[in-house]
């Protein structure tokens, strides 16, 4: 089955880390995605900017209006994903928790579906 393995992040909880913390966590992803790549269990990954350079689109009366970030009272943002394919959900929750984040933010599993709403 194929996951998403959400990161969530919390930017003053990340800020209030001290460097050294922000630096194992930022090296530590490298490692995981050597392991997963050797597994053949990663799909994809991805880190993403940080929400004051999001912009978000909505569409009314078929115009788009474009605005400003996507949750703006939000404290926690999504900071990146990895899509991996797993034999068991339990294995993608060991991955999850083998990501450096999860010492410290929250990881979501979340099962990918296909375009009939099975899950992939």
């Amino acid at each position: 089955m194929k996951y998403l393995l959400i990161i969530h992040m919390n930017p003053a909880n990340w800020e209030a880390l001290p460097a050294d913390v922000r630096e194992e966590v930022m090296a530590g992803h490298g490692e995981f995605i050597k392991e997963l790549t050797a597994s053949g269990e990663l799909l994809g990954f991805a880190a993403l900017a940080d929400p004051s350079q999001t912009r978000t689109v909505r569409v009314r009366e078929g115009e788009p209006a474009v605005t400003d970030g996507p949750y703006l009272e939000a404290k926690e943002w999504l900071a990146g994903y990895y899509a991996i394919e797993t034999e068991t959900p339990e294995r993608a929750y060991e991955l999850a928790g083998q990501i450096p984040d999860a010492r410290y933010f929250a990881i979501e599993v979340r099962p990918v579906m296909n375009y009939s709403g099975m899950e992939m």
